[in-house]
């Protein structure tokens, strides 16, 4: 009875934890189940691994990116890269996500625009504490009517603004 009650005790206990006691997976404990990562170094909010953006563009989209962070807390990139390595997008995606850590780890919130223009792919890969509001169904109707578009006229930095646009609004 003692044992049945302490173990009630420390369940109360964790329940009571303030959001910024929530306790998390540790990188450690996920990491076994995980395939290996994309090898692409995080080079801020707008990582441009392809050269499909400006410097003036990538630094309009960093400053919005920023803006949107402080606004909601939720941390968005947007990343373009050469390759998926013969990978899945939504599999390369999470993947990538994971291992810059984007978004909040005990609120699972990040959020990332990838596009990989040789093998014509777009993901909008969403944290679990953001899939109520950027559902995949919201996410396919950004892709579809805001990124492909622009795409189809050749204008991939415009398809990406205005993507990145639809996906902040969306979870703002």
């Amino acid at each position: 009875m003692r044992r049945l009650l302490q173990i009630a005790a420390l369940a109360l206990l964790l329940a009571a934890c303030s959001s910024a006691q929530q306790i998390c997976a540790t990188d450690s404990e996920t990491s076994h189940s995980r395939p290996s990562v994309p090898a692409l170094a995080l080079a801020g909010r707008v990582t441009d691994a392809a050269n499909v953006l400006s410097a003036e563009q990538r630094l309009t989209l960093t400053r919005e990116l920023d803006t949107f962070e402080r606004r909601t807390s939720h941390q968005m990139v947007v990343v373009t890269v050469t390759s998926l390595g013969g990978r899945d997008v939504a599999d390369f995606a999470r993947d990538l996500g994971n291992s810059w850590g984007i978004g909040r780890k005990c609120h699972d919130d990040g959020i990332m625009l990838l596009v990989a223009p040789n093998e014509r792919k777009i993901r909008i890969a969403v944290g679990y504490g953001l899939e109520k509001t950027l559902t995949l169904d919201l996410s396919q109707r950004i892709i579809d009517q805001r990124i492909l578009p622009a795409f189809r006229r050749g204008d991939l930095p415009g398809g990406i603004e205005a993507g990145a646009r639809a996906v902040m609004s969306a979870a703002s």
